[in-house]
Formats: C-alpha cells, sequence, structure tokens
C-alpha cells in the first residue's frame, strides 16, 4: 500500500536525478582538486546519457521498478569525455585539460538541477502529507 503511493508520484524519478547530480557533483569537484595535476584528464558524467537512461526506466516503469540497486554502478561510472564531437579545451604544457571556468559553470548547472530536484521531491511530500493528514 505505502509502496503504491510513493510510486505514483514522481518521487522516485527525482530521487534518481538528485542521485545524478550529487554523484557528479563530486566528480566535477575532483577535476577542480587536480587542477594543478600533471597530465590530469577532466572526467564527468555526460547528462545526455542520464536523461537517455532516465527515459529508458520511465518507458519501463510498468514493467520493472523505478529504483535500482544497480543505478549507482552508472553514476559511478565516470570517464573524460569525448572530444571528438565537442570543441577540446585547452591544454596545458603539462597535459592538463581541467578549466577552472568550465568546471565551475558545470558545478552551477548542476546545483541547480539538483536543487530543483529536492524543490520539487519536497513538494511532493507536503501533497502527499495533505493527503495523509486529510486537512486542506
Amino acid at each position: 500500500m505505502w509502496n503504491g503511493i510513493f510510486t505514483g508520484t514522481s518521487i522516485p524519478l527525482l530521487t534518481r536525478v538528485a542521485n545524478f547530480t550529487e554523484v557528479r557533483h563530486t566528480v566535477l569537484a575532483g577535476n577542480l582538486a587536480n587542477l594543478d595535476t600533471p597530465g590530469y584528464q577532466a572526467m564527468d558524467l555526460p547528462v545526455e546519457d542520464f536523461r537517455a537512461h532516465l527515459r529508458r526506466a520511465l518507458a519501463e516503469k510498468n514493467t520493472a521498478p523505478l529504483m535500482s540497486p544497480g543505478d549507482r554502478a552508472y553514476y559511478l561510472s565516470a570517464k573524460p569525455p569525448d572530444w571528438s564531437s565537442q570543441k577540446r579545451p585547452f591544454l596545458r604544457h603539462d597535459g592538463n585539460d581541467v578549466s577552472i571556468e568550465e568546471q565551475v559553470s558545470e558545478m552551477v548547472k548542476n546545483q541547480m538541477l539538483h536543487n530543483t530536484a529536492l524543490t520539487i521531491m519536497a513538494s511532493q511530500f507536503r501533497l502527499l502529507l495533505t493527503a495523509i493528514s486529510e486537512r486542506v
């Protein structure tokens, strides 16, 4: 009964978004921490890949549970971005390609996505609380 209440909302979807942004923030912070490490290559979790992963999970919502313990492994699969389809950032003489401006910009966008997911999730919980307490 309780499981149906939560799966009938957007809470499982928002949980995935919050988990993704949390892990991506850690990856981006690691890039900043290695700003002066010779030969370090910036890593990231591609947002587009996550969106595609989320679309597949939503399409299979009725056949499989939306939350899966194996998803954490997907989030931890950070790798250097594929620069073949993008303009490669500057490369310093020590082989490091971390751009502080780019990393901070990505962290800000990631934080905004995280805050949005948590705000919507809090709203969903308030709606559930109102429905359960039978007060308007």
